[in-house]
């Protein structure tokens, strides 16, 4: 029996000598990890500004399969968070300050360890991003303990930072890549009528305008009790790539015609029926000039003619707002091409009874060599 008390005196004694050691010790803790990334910053940039995707990449989410998070309807930007419960902890995370492409300052809670998180995204050589992850904050009292008897913070909050760089690398490497582009040909957009916001944009920034203005025609819709007929799109009213800019307007397809009152930033438009020559992106958006290209190649090499009082047509199908990775986002593309002109022939008609034809002038259409396929509306 004494020994045993020995032992229980003895334990006792390491707690307290432990406790007394760890309170001691400086709850604050500063740590750093840097990685390039095998992808372009904006992509990069995207990836780790949306929320949704810490739980591919996160090395503690990704290993405790018990974890369950809960995603607010905003989750990208300024204001964006989320929370999460597992067996080894809960805690809640918030975006204080996103810098398009260059920054991102968070702030996060696990089990009263608070964190201010930074993110700085740089471009490299051959279109790469360097990415360096900082983290600073005050531990809690359990999470000293830990950290006392593993190695320290550095050890222990590095090596989480260290292989969730890498799960991005690996992702974004399968989800930038993998896409598809198939040029579908000839086809016949119908009329849509739809409300919109208008405005010049550099074109590398059209898709983050876009994704600002959609959630505000959608609210629109829903305060002025107007159906939603179909999924966003983008009309190019013109595309300068050497200048890198664009016309833009943002749209939204509603089911009828409306008028909306002088002062207002939304106005109402119609897109009359209309051809072109469809291309569908399967992927993601940075492959979008790609898809262009192959389209005009069509263009040129079936000797259609464009219509170039407008550039064109993008639908986001599947877009960002539909699903989390890239690898599975859709985007159609529609440039407008001019009809074709229906040549007229001259037919003999051979009268009875006669020694001599008589030649008589008839108009008969010639069956064009392509003929639009007439497309189902997708607004």
């Amino acid at each position: 029996m004494k020994i045993l008390k020995y032992l229980f005196l003895l334990l006792l004694l390491s707690f307290v000598a432990l406790t007394v050691f760890v309170a001691t010790q400086k709850g604050n803790f500063s740590v750093e990890r840097s990685k390039v990334i095998n992808s372009p910053k904006a992509t990069v940039y995207n990836y780790v500004n949306d929320f949704r995707n810490f739980e591919d990449f996160e090395s503690w989410a990704v290993e405790d399969p018990s974890i369950a998070m809960v995603f607010p309807k905003k989750t990208s930007g300024n204001g964006a968070s989320f929370s999460w419960q597992g067996t080894e902890g809960n805690g809640n995370a918030i975006t204080i300050k996103a810098i398009e492409g260059e920054s991102i300052h968070q702030k996060m809670n696990i089990d009263g360890t608070e964190t201010d998180v930074n993110w700085i995204f740089k471009d490299t050589l051959n279109g790469k991003t360097k990415v360096t992850w900082k983290g600073k904050g005050t531990m809690s009292f359990l999470f000293k303990i830990y950290t006392a008897l593993n190695g320290g913070s550095d050890n222990i909050i590095g090596t989480m930072y260290e292989k969730s760089l890498a799960n991005i690398d690996k992702n974004l490497d399968y989800e930038t890549k993998t896409f598809t582009v198939k040029v579908n040909g000839l086809v016949k957009k119908t009329e849509t009528f739809y409300i919109k916001q208008t405005f010049n944009s550099e074109i590398k920034k059209v898709n983050k305008n876009a994704r600002i203005v959609i959630p505000k025609l959608i609210d629109f819709c829903k305060t002025a009790n107007l159906a939603q007929s179909g999924k966003p799109f983008i009309i190019y009213h013109t595309y300068d790539t050497d200048k890198g800019l664009a016309k833009v307007s943002i749209c939204l397809p509603i089911n009828k015609e409306i008028s909306i009152s002088a002062g207002s930033d939304i106005l109402a438009g119609k897109l009359n029926s209309f051809e072109a020559v469809k291309t569908t992106l399967n992927g993601d958006y940075s492959h979008t000039s790609e898809a262009i290209a192959k389209t005009k190649a069509f263009i040129n090499n079936e000797k259609i003619v464009p219509e170039l009082s407008w550039s064109h047509l993008e639908i986001w199908s599947i877009s960002k707002m539909d699903v989390k990775s890239p690898s599975k986002l859709m985007t159609e593309i529609y440039f407008p091409t001019k009809p074709k002109v229906v040549p007229v022939v001259k037919v003999p008609v051979y009268k009875p009874q006669t020694t001599e034809p008589a030649v008589q002038q008839q108009t008969t259409p010639a069956t064009p060599a392509t003929t639009p396929e007439e497309e189902q509306s997708e607004f």
